[in-house]
């Protein structure tokens, strides 16, 4: 797996452990290479897999922290991304050395008011309709404005255009 962030290279590490072994790695606050704030940090994350020629192979993530510290936010999310994206087959070990590994760290939600304070470049959003919830990462490929960006986001919540809905944005911290 290719990496060069220890966020990054932590999630390919998990990976990598967990196809080949059935066992996720538990991150030691003494190994070196894991930087001290990943465990005094708590944050929501995604981890996204990418084939070599670009292509998505795996996303998943959390919009606010469902663990104790990024360290294992980044772990659980690694490992859902591999395995349990409902849109592809799990990596195999095969596939391993095809594929890049991202982790974006989200920053606080902030409610939108006016769509003047988007910018699909700089923020992802969060769309709301009752239980239904989209989101989408920032400065992705072919999202150039910030009506495809929302039409995506709904999308994949089932929201349908005329329906109310909320919307939320966020900042990212991306690492490669």
């Amino acid at each position: 797996m290719r990496c060069i962030h220890p966020y990054a290279c932590w999630a390919a590490r998990v990976i990598e452990k967990y196809l080949r072994t059935g066992k996720a790695p538990y991150p030691d606050p003494e190994d070196e290479s894991l930087p001290e704030e990943l465990f005094q940090k708590r944050a929501g994350c995604f981890v996204t897999l990418h084939r070599l020629d670009g292509s998505l192979r795996g996303c998943i993530g959390t919009i606010l922290p469902t663990q104790r510290n990024l360290a294992l936010e980044i772990r659980e999310n690694a490992i859902s991304a591999a395995t349990r994206d409902p849109r592809f087959p799990p990596v195999t070990s095969d596939e391993l050395d095809k594929i890049e590994v991202n982790v974006d760290v989200l920053g606080e939600l902030e409610p939108v008011s006016n769509l003047e304070e988007l910018d699909p470049k700089v923020y992802g959003i969060v769309v709301t309709s009752g239980y239904r919830r989209g989101v989408l990462l920032p400065n992705l490929p072919g999202v150039d404005t910030v009506e495809e960006q929302l039409r995506i986001a709904s999308l994949k919540a089932g929201i349908l255009p005329d329906e109310t809905r909320k919307i939320y944005r966020f900042k990212v911290e991306r690492y490669h």
